[in-house]
């Protein structure tokens, strides 16, 4: 089976994490600390701005908190986006809005955003889909106006900028995933990116149980280091040196997987883009880098199902990211999203990582191809 995401591991990987298991410290550490370092410079932000956590969930369930959303507040978020992010929302107790997106690029638009703001409203979730860049300046600038918070889900984005800077630096607070399905892998883990440098205080204290002084051998000041007080009911959900380990050697490769996922993004579009039945994905818009996290294809015609089926029984395999949240009956919301609509019943992700072959990458064009010819759609 071609697997449409598939994570590139190897004996670099297994060295650092043997590295770990002979320090005998296998939990938050000397290189959760460098890779948070490394990710900072990654990021071109400085060190104190980041902070790593156990998964991206995390840091969308953590954002309502720190941001004080609860009963009687309303978030925004694109209908096509992660079920995460509507959970976080819904299990704060504040309520959750969806807006409609962009057809083609499924991205949430400043248009979208506006029309669903109310006096109620506390906060945006812009997602950038497949790790193309939104149009930023335009939601930040509706954002200040209203004085809403921007919660950037970045989860797709881990190397994506928009006029200069990362994709998830450019709101209040940002975040990227690291699970078994991403570009830059170590199994489960994430990073979290505060304007606010107060702001990253607090989230460091509320991912580790809101303790106010540190026990153990991080504790260095405290006569008695067993002692301690919580300054909130915070969680525990920290990165550890297992997975920083494996983090921090996937770092390295990025550059390289990048752009091999270019390639193979550029190789469908010019293997697919003189069919007039489907739609390659639109031009990256000017003065933006993608982290081509998806490849979409549009099919015109009502056979989405049908072409996902046959690439299926043909060795390939195919999906649609993000199921849209107002599809999702226990959110309860029935507005009309007819733009989102469109797209859930058109769009296919095809296959792209950075282990894909040549080869692989013909024969999924090949068999696109052959569909189309088959059901006489050229």
């Amino acid at each position: 089976m071609i697997n449409v995401f598939q994570p590139s591991l190897g004996e670099e990987e297994l060295a650092r994490i043997r590295e770990v298991f002979a320090s005998n410290w296998l939990g938050k550490g000397r290189l959760t600390e460098e890779f948070e370092t490394g990710f900072a410079a990654h990021l071109g932000v400085p060190r104190q701005g980041v902070l790593s956590t156990n998964c991206c969930s995390e840091g969308l369930f953590a954002s309502m908190h720190l941001f004080g959303i609860g009963p009687g507040d309303e978030v925004i978020l694109p209908t096509v986006s992660f079920v995460g992010a509507g959970n976080a929302v819904c299990a704060s107790g504040a309520k959750l809005v969806l807006c409609d997106v962009d057809p083609r690029t499924l991205n949430l638009t400043a248009q979208d955003l506006e029309e669903k703001i109310t006096p109620r409203t506390k906060a945006v979730m812009p997602l950038h889909y497949g790790g193309v860049p939104c149009d930023m300046d335009a939601i930040l600038e509706t954002a200040r106006k209203h004085g809403l918070a921007v919660i950037e889900d970045s989860a797709c984005s881990v190397a994506s900028t928009y006029k200069g800077r990362a994709c998830g630096t450019l709101g209040d607070m940002g975040m990227w995933s690291f699970d078994a399905m991403k570009i830059l892998v170590c199994g489960d883990g994430a990073m979290l990116y505060f304007r606010d440098p107060a702001l990253r205080e607090r989230a460091e204290k509320w991912l580790y149980f809101g303790l106010e002084s540190k026990s153990g051998f991080s504790n260095s000041v405290d006569q008695k280091w067993w002692e301690y007080d919580v300054s909130s009911f915070g969680h525990r959900a920290i990165m550890n040196d297992v997975t920083a380990a494996m983090a921090l050697e996937q770092l390295k490769k990025l550059p390289g997987f990048l752009a091999r996922r270019r390639v193979v993004s550029e190789t469908y579009s010019r293997l697919l883009g003189d069919l007039s039945w489907l739609e390659t994905p639109p031009a990256l818009p000017e003065n933006c880098t993608s982290s081509y996290y998806f490849y979409h294809i549009q099919v015109k015609d009502p056979l989405r199902d049908q072409l996902a089926q046959y690439l299926r029984e043909r060795g390939v395999y195919t999906t649609f990211r993000y199921f849209p949240l107002h599809r999702v009956q226990h959110y309860g919301i029935q507005d009309c999203f007819p733009k989102a609509d469109w797209a859930a019943d058109h769009t296919l992700c095809l296959p792209i990582h950075q282990a894909l072959t040549e080869e692989e990458v013909d024969r999924v064009a090949a068999l696109v191809r052959a569909f189309g010819e088959t059901h006489r759609l050229n």
